[in-house]
């Protein structure tokens, strides 16, 4: 089965073609993080009006990159939540317009369980079940996954996502958007021994996650310190030491309430390099293994919509022809399926 996907959740495009056998075979992405740059962060409005504008030149791109046309399509794969409401608008018409007016199904992906099946884009994927831990800049989650929609909420940030947290810290040390990238950057060239941050809800049972108090205690060493360059990176050190270990000390946590060997990490700050060495080292520990997506599927992308979207189409799952979506949709409301296993990205993609 040939799918094209469409991501348009929040401020980039993503668009890609995959196919069940041979993998995936184009790969679009645009992205507004210039657009949002002088706002600090992704205007709603702006980000609809530019997804209008790039969606579909980048659906012809990414055909012309497959070497196919409309017809070699069996079916089209978009976004239908969680996310921005009028972004999920605008690939949601686009995605189901074009599958009807192709004579193709359609189906809508949600955005989470695309990032949770990323990985099985590469040719070492991980085999069910296992732990999924889902770190982005809109949510912070640890899931049993025993299948694909067999999804068990271990555990949640109760208020700000990891990923938000590293961008509102990166914002009060004066980083430009997009804030994240850039702390983990300057934290490289910290010292990790200067300061001491918390590690928020580690000293109670539970899974659940909190980081919003990392930012307050982030910005009163800001406030009682100098602002030099060293001085910032040390802070920006301790601060992806708290959230790191956090995470760590949860992903433990879970494997051990539900004995599994297998932890998959996807979403934007499954990029973060320390966090990638923390939890290898962690799963040699336990004679585990850690699976992730490369980069560029660590962040919003079609590929991993247009994954998720086959399967589902493969088990059956058809879209009616009038087009919801879901701003707030929790992963554990998807039903279990019974599916292959997916075929890996190809090495020219």
């Amino acid at each position: 089965m040939r799918v094209l996907g469409i991501e348009t959740s929040c401020d980039e495009t993503g668009i890609a073609v995959y196919d069940t056998e041979k993998g995936l075979l184009a790969h679009q992405l645009y992205s507004q993080v210039k657009l949002h740059a002088d706002y600090g962060g992704v205007v709603p409005e702006l980000a609809s009006r530019d997804h209008v504008r790039k969606t579909l030149p980048l659906v012809k791109a990414a055909l012309q990159e497959a070497g196919i046309t409309p017809k070699d399509l069996d079916g089209v794969a978009y976004t239908k939540g969680p996310g921005l409401v009028g972004a999920l608008l605008v690939g949601s018409c686009i995605g189901r317009s074009l599958a009807f007016g192709w004579g193709l199904p359609a189906v809508g992906v949600h955005h989470m369980e695309g990032h949770l099946l990323a990985p099985m884009l590469e040719d070492d994927q991980p085999e069910f079940p296992f732990v999924a831990l889902l770190v982005s800049g809109g949510h912070t989650q640890l899931v049993q996954v025993k299948g694909i929609g067999d999804y068990e909420l271990l555990g949640e940030s109760v208020d700000d996502a990891a990923g938000e947290a590293f961008d509102k810290t990166a914002k009060l040390m004066g980083l430009d958007y997009p804030g994240g990238p850039r702390l983990a950057a300057l934290a490289e060239k910290g010292v990790s021994d200067r300061f001491t941050f918390p590690r928020p809800m580690t000293d109670r049972p539970g899974l659940n996650f909190s980081f919003s108090g990392l930012k307050t205690f982030a910005a009163n060493t800001l406030a009682a310190n100098d602002k030099s360059e060293q001085t910032l990176a040390d802070i920006a050190r301790a601060f992806e030491d708290a959230v790191v270990d956090t995470l760590l000390i949860k992903c433990r946590r879970a494997l051990k309430q539900t004995g599994y060997k297998r932890l998959v990490i996807a979403g934007g700050v499954s990029a973060n390099k320390h966090l990638r060495a923390e939890l290898e080292a962690l799963m040699k520990k336990v004679n585990g293994r850690v699976f992730y997506p490369r980069t560029e599927f660590c962040t919003d992308n079609g590929a991993m919509i247009a994954l998720a979207g086959a399967l589902r189409l493969q088990a059956g799952e058809r879209e009616a022809l009038s087009v919801k979506t879901y701003p707030r949709w929790p992963m554990t409301d998807l039903e279990p399926m019974q599916v292959a296993k997916p075929t890996a990205a190809t090495d020219g993609v």
